[in-house]
């Protein structure tokens, strides 16, 4: 007896949105990977701010007009909100590890948290770099 090959549609299906109910969990998951593909970049930024050190002041003055530019400024930002997100996201999980909070109402209070600290956070950190002149 020879198998007939099985097209697509005999495939059974993972579940998706079209079948699960979307709930705050979810988009902290996503967030948490996106986030740390972010940091990944940043580090990169980082690298190449330490290049342009390294090369002397005309690289570096430029490298700073760059970051200070308001596409700079935004990329900054989105950097400063993947750090405090990542971290709160993380220290989640590790409260997870240890067994607590996995209940649905605890994970949605603490994905709500991890949202809350992260706006919180990014914007005190603005905050203090403009009363000290850091972002002119």
């Amino acid at each position: 007896m020879t198998s007939v090959p099985r097209g697509p549609a005999d495939r059974p299906m993972s579940p998706h949105l079209q079948i699960w109910r979307w709930h705050v969990t979810m988009l902290t998951s996503i967030l948490h990977r996106v986030t740390g593909v972010g940091l990944y970049l940043a580090g990169l930024i980082v690298s190449a701010w330490a290049v342009s050190l390294a090369m002397g002041p005309e690289a570096y003055q430029a490298f700073m007009g760059l970051l200070g530019s308001p596409l700079g400024k935004l990329v900054m930002l989105g950097m400063t909100a993947s750090v405090f997100y990542h971290l709160a996201n993380g220290v989640r999980h590790l409260v997870w590890d240890f067994g607590h909070g996995l209940d649905i109402k605890s994970a949605n209070g603490s994905a709500w948290t991890v949202f809350g600290f992260t706006i919180a956070a990014t914007a005190a950190a603005w905050a203090i770099a403009f009363m000290t002149g850091a972002l002119a």
